[in-house]
């Protein structure tokens, strides 16, 4: 509950500072939807209006969208990487770039994984948990989509903002890298094996309390592919790096 002592323009800006609290440690993720303003004002015992002007207060600064008949949402602070975007056709354009990528994410995902293993709650574990079986059960063209939203089940459980949103920026490029792991090295199974064997040892660590063991083997597992891939093109082989869209 907000004190109604000061005004309701000191009110607004009480709410304001709550939401940007939640945003910070992590429990509101870049695009997930904020409770609705009913929700709000039961939780916090404020007018309609209190709440109102605080989202205003936050669009104004970048922290928050809203969309008309749908809600307010958190902003992606650092814009995601497009299409079109001078780094993305880099990306195509030069074989290293995808390399250059794998050891960013590695060093990224392995303290993810870590800061997961310390600071995950009860609901982080219960949505890293399902989309860890859901790996299995997908599609071969929705493989890359259920691979990444395991990662990123766990970068959410790091609760560490600044991490959230530098991948948040990255989502695109890391897409693409995770689908070259897919397309490329999951038809042959000596490779799958390990990739499966990484995920279970990184889903084990997180969800029994082992930060260690987390960021080795989330470091392990991004390592791992990366030097399968070199390994590929070093014998001949052309490696897909472009994302496809899963089955609608």
């Amino acid at each position: 509950m907000i004190s109604n002592t000061t005004g309701s323009v000191s009110i607004a800006n009480a709410i304001a500072r709550q939401i940007e609290n939640i945003i910070i440690d992590g429990s509101l993720a870049p695009g997930q939807k904020i409770p609705s303003e009913r929700q709000l004002c039961t939780k916090l015992k404020v007018s309609r209006s209190a709440v109102r002007e605080a989202l205003r207060e936050l669009a104004g600064k970048g922290l928050v969208r809203t969309q008309q008949g749908r809600g307010s949402f958190v902003a992606e602070i650092i814009c995601p990487q497009q299409t079109d975007n001078p780094f993305m056709q880099l990306y195509f354009e030069h074989g290293r770039t995808l390399y250059d990528l794998y050891e960013v994410r590695a060093q990224l995902e392995g303290q993810a994984a870590e800061l997961a293993a310390l600071r995950a709650t009860s609901k982080d574990i219960v949505y890293i948990t399902k989309t860890y079986y859901a790996i299995d059960s997908s599609s071969s063209s929705s493989a890359a989509h259920r691979d990444q939203a395991f990662h990123q089940a766990i970068v959410e459980a790091s609760h560490n903002p600044v991490l959230m949103h530098l991948l948040a920026s990255l989502q695109q490029l890391v897409l693409h890298s995770v689908q070259a792991s897919v397309i490329n090295l999951n038809p042959l199974q000596k490779y799958k094996n390990q990739i499966d064997k990484h995920h279970r040892q990184i889903f084990l660590a997180i969800t029994n309390r082992q930060p260690t063991k987390a960021k080795k083997a989330a470091q392990a597992h991004v390592t791992f592919v990366s030097a399968s891939l070199r390994e590929m093109e070093e014998m001949g082989q052309n490696i897909v790096r472009q994302a496809i869209l899963p089955d609608s």
